[in-house]
């Protein structure tokens, strides 16, 4: 995140992200972002800590998974889409203080009964919290993320990512592949699998445009071509 916070002082008008009509500037993002991360730190949010994130793709999505890191946090996925009980024995599984949610989606998460505080952030008002940056107080070694295992074979397993990984998996596909602010990365891949981490993470951080495809927009051929 700070790679991306980087870029943002560099581009600050530039669009970042794109979702159906909607957009995001790289101001924009970082700012709300930075709100989220405060109301996190509220909560009693910190480094290693986890904060779950059971949403359909969308901008809130975007704005979790980056106002996470801000807060020193790491982010868990947890697909609306899974069963039930998976979701339960994540969640309990990760411990999760705190899972960010859409409105829509709050009773499917009521009814699973977590321990943690279920907060729908497209309904959160973070208009008084400060749009400035703060210190996480986060280090290379510090978890970025935690995502489960397909359970195939017994129990899903969380596996623990650092920010020491991630940034190492970035460096090289920039090094290699050279993106810049004309390029769109489309955001597709189901953000419970380890593919979406690079294209949520990787474009901003060098000026590109993050595009972002519609819920289930993956399964979709047709509309993925005419999105393309």
């Amino acid at each position: 995140h700070h790679l991306f916070e980087q870029q943002a002082d560099r581009t600050p008008d530039r669009i970042a992200v794109t979702f159906a009509d909607q957009t995001l500037t790289y101001r924009q993002l970082d700012q709300r972002a930075n709100q989220l991360a405060h109301q996190l730190r509220d909560w009693g949010i910190k480094p290693d800590t986890l904060v779950g994130v059971c949403m359909a793709r969308s901008l809130e999505m975007v704005i979790a998974l980056y106002g996470i890191l801000k807060a020193g946090a790491a982010f868990v996925p947890l697909d609306p889409d899974y069963p039930n009980e998976r979701l339960r024995f994540m969640c309990e599984d990760a411990n999760a203080a705190v899972v960010l949610t859409q409105a829509d989606l709050c009773d499917k998460l009521q009814t699973l009964n977590l321990n943690g505080r279920i907060v729908a952030l497209d309904q959160l008002d973070l208009t008084g919290q400060s749009a400035e940056r703060l210190d996480g107080g986060v280090s290379a070694e510090n978890l970025a993320y935690v995502i489960y295992t397909s359970g195939s074979t017994g129990q899903p397993k969380g596996v623990m990512n650092t920010h020491r990984g991630i940034v190492n998996r970035l460096l090289w596909m920039q090094d290699a592949f050279g993106l810049n602010e004309s390029d769109r990365v489309l955001q597709k891949t189901p953000y419970s699998f380890d593919v979406s981490v690079w294209e949520f993470f990787w474009p901003l951080q060098n000026g590109a445009r993050l595009v972002v495809a519609k819920p289930n927009g993956h399964l979709d051929s047709d509309y993925l071509c005419r999105l393309i």
